[in-house]
C-alpha cells in the first residue's frame, strides 16, 4: 500500500507543476498585447465613416450621375485601399526607442 501513495503524491507534484507553467503561460500572454493605439482606432474609424459615406453615395438615384460614379469610388477606395490598412500596420512608438531618443537629448552634444 505504501507505494500508491507515494505515486499519488508524485502525480499530484507533476499536475500542480502543470498549473505553474500554465499560469506562467498566462502571465506571458499578459504581456503579448496587440501594438494597437488610439491613433490605429481614430483611423479605422475613419476608414469605415468614409466608406460607409461612399456606399450612401453609391445608393443615390441617378444611377449614371457624377456621385455615384466617381464621389462613390473614391471614397471606397479611400476607405479599403488607403484608411483601413493604415489603422492596421501604424505602429506606435516602442519603449525602447522612447528611452534611446530621450537619452539622446539628454546628451547636451
Amino acid at each position: 500500500m505504501p507505494p500508491r501513495k507515494d505515486a499519488r503524491r508524485a502525480r499530484g507534484r507533476s499536475a500542480r507543476q502543470g498549473q505553474d507553467r500554465r499560469g506562467q503561460d498566462r502571465q506571458e500572454s499578459a504581456f503579448r498585447r496587440l501594438p494597437y493605439t488610439r491613433r490605429n482606432a481614430w483611423f479605422f474609424a475613419a476608414g469605415l465613416g468614409v466608406i460607409l459615406i461612399g456606399y450612401f453615395c453609391l445608393a443615390q438615384p441617378p444611377v449614371d450621375g457624377a456621385l455615384s460614379l466617381t464621389v462613390a469610388p473614391i471614397l471606397l477606395v479611400l476607405g479599403y485601399c488607403v484608411l483601413i490598412p493604415i489603422a492596421l500596420l501604424l505602429g506606435g512608438p516602442d519603449k525602447k526607442e522612447k528611452t534611446e531618443d530621450t537619452s539622446d537629448e539628454n546628451m547636451g552634444g
